[in-house]
């Protein structure tokens, strides 16, 4: 498959089974204005609707796949993809076998997760951010990567559903542990989990902590068995929230309005990226 991906843009750098393909968008190669400029796919942010429009045509074009794109509400709900998807769907996860389709998951801050099976026949994605990755529903302590890991079993042909083959799994880029300032409550609810959760926290003043998405992700992978992990290993260059001119960020971007441009509500929000993934 030749694809025309923007320069800019990350490929991952992983053993992906053959035909399966994945990518990160940037900040480049859109037509969209400040602040969202260029590359903003968000339909929510107060962008320009038929910019948004003409900026998930052009991901399309460059994948060979139809993007599907979720109403994301950092749960932990997946969505099974076909050709009949609409974008909207409310998930945090989607799996498919669909060659037609990309799994896309948009952020601005939040980590992306990108999973496939060994033999590629099913790929997934997952929306993680930390109400995502520590499973904060109540009742229950399994997160949005337990949920989509389970999601593989039925799609890939496991007998037992509730478990999945060899996965290969790719972590983009997400606020880094240097800049996620979060209170005392996120770090007691992974703690809550296991205990071993507290290594990725640092302390940033009272009741205050520093957290390592990242290193979170790797740690729930990991318990379910998940060993081939690529991507984003803590470090600045992988932080939204640290590199301005090539990502995203709400954390760093959201603000008063100083434009006018975003419908009126007295505000704008950064753009979105998006990771996607998807099969011959």
């Amino acid at each position: 498959m030749t694809l025309a991906l923007h320069a800019d843009w990350l490929v991952p750098d992983w053993p992906a089974p053959r035909g399966v393909h994945a990518v990160f968008t940037t900040r480049s190669g859109g037509v969209s204005d400040a602040p969202w400029d260029a590359m903003n796919l968000g339909d929510h942010v107060g962008d320009v609707p038929a910019n948004v429009a003409a900026n998930r045509a052009c991901l399309s074009a460059a994948v060979g796949a139809h993007p599907v794109f979720l109403q994301q509400v950092h749960g932990r709900d997946v969505r099974v993809l076909d050709h009949r998807t609409p974008d909207g769907s409310v998930a945090d996860a989607c799996v498919t076998r669909d060659a037609s389709v990309a799994c896309t998951i948009m952020v601005a801050d939040c980590l992306p997760v990108l999973l496939a099976t060994g033999c590629g026949a099913v790929v997934g994605a997952a929306h993680a951010g930390w109400r995502g990755l520590a499973g904060t529903a109540p009742g229950s302590s399994a997160g949005v990567l337990e949920s989509v890991y389970a999601s593989f079993g039925p799609l890939a042909q496991v007998k037992n559903a509730g478990s999945a083959p060899d996965l290969i799994a790719w972590l983009g880029p997400c606020i880094g542990p240097d800049a996620f300032e979060v209170g005392a409550e996120v770090k007691a609810a992974f703690e809550a989990v296991d205990a071993r959760f507290a290594r990725c926290f640092k302390a940033a003043g009272p009741a205050k902590f520093m957290a390592d998405l990242p290193a979170l992700a790797r740690l729930r992978l990991q318990a379910l068995g998940i060993r081939a992990i690529y991507g984003n290993d803590s470090s600045t260059p992988w932080c939204t929230a640290s590199n301005p001119s090539r990502f995203f960020s709400h954390r760093r971007d959201a603000g008063p309005c100083i434009s006018g441009g975003n419908g009126g509500n007295g505000f704008f929000t950064t753009g979105r990226m998006a990771a996607c993934i998807w099969k011959d």
